[in-house]
């Protein structure tokens, strides 16, 4: 049961972070637990996931609906990240562990591997989680739950205001992070940092998507693709 509520809950969340549906979609829960073959109950559940990751939103009486952030409330988030992850930075120049070092590289290689996959949900899930790594990676709580706060804000924003070829550009200057971190330069990472936020900000435009408004129509395709493709992969060899 907890399987099937997180690849529900993985099928929606990638199609958000996919840029696939417009910003106010209503998402009707009879509609999409016939499409899921799930009750009710358990679809709400998920959406609340949803809501508190805050890639949708659910208005009391009316039910649920695709986010619909604004590139005002953008400025204003991504004005709070610089001033919290250039202090991140800066502390972890001069601390940046071995182990630390390795998990942000690897990661990196995920973030490229997914760009040269043409996936863009999971490019614009590796991006944010690049910054919640470097958040972990200082140790205070507290910082992590602001940060995680943060990354939830803009992670829509950029799945449905960024053009997916900008996905390059977020990986290239990650690296440019990394690199002044590596260096254990403070004032450098805490640069990279801002030039990458600004960045980020300034390629979000509206209608750079074309998504659609019919989330019953495109989450039964996706959904339809993930079922096939896990009933194709459990065939064994020579059943086929």
């Amino acid at each position: 049961m907890k399987e099937t509520e997180d690849a529900i809950y993985d099928t929606l969340s990638g199609c958000l972070l996919g840029g696939r549906l417009s910003p106010g979609t209503p998402l009707r829960e009879n509609a999409l637990a016939e499409v899921f073959g799930i009750s009710r109950e358990r679809l709400r559940k998920i959406l609340l996931r949803l809501h508190t990751n805050r890639l949708i939103e659910m208005v009391p009486n009316r039910g649920a609906f695709v986010g619909a952030p604004s590139l005002e409330q953008a400025r204003e988030v991504y004005e709070a990240r610089r001033v919290l992850e250039g202090g991140i930075v800066a502390h972890l120049a001069p601390t940046l562990s071995a182990a630390q070092a390795e998990r942000l590289k690897a990661h990196m290689a995920h973030e490229e591997q997914a760009f040269a996959d043409n996936n863009r949900a999971e490019s614009v899930r590796l991006s944010a989680y690049f910054h919640t790594i470097l958040a972990e990676a200082t140790g205070n709580t507290f910082v992590m739950q602001q940060m995680q706060e943060l990354v939830s804000r803009t992670s829509l924003m950029v799945a449905m205001y960024e053009s997916a070829s900008a996905s390059q550009c977020g990986c290239e200057e990650h690296r440019d992070i990394f690199s002044a971190l590596l260096r254990g330069d403070g004032p450098s990472a805490t640069r990279a940092m801002s030039v990458h936020l600004s960045l980020v900000e300034t390629r979000l435009r509206p209608g750079v998507v074309a998504p659609s408004t019919d989330a019953v129509g495109t989450l039964r395709a996706l959904w339809m693709k993930r079922t096939e493709t896990i009933a194709t992969a459990s065939v064994p060899d020579g059943d086929a």
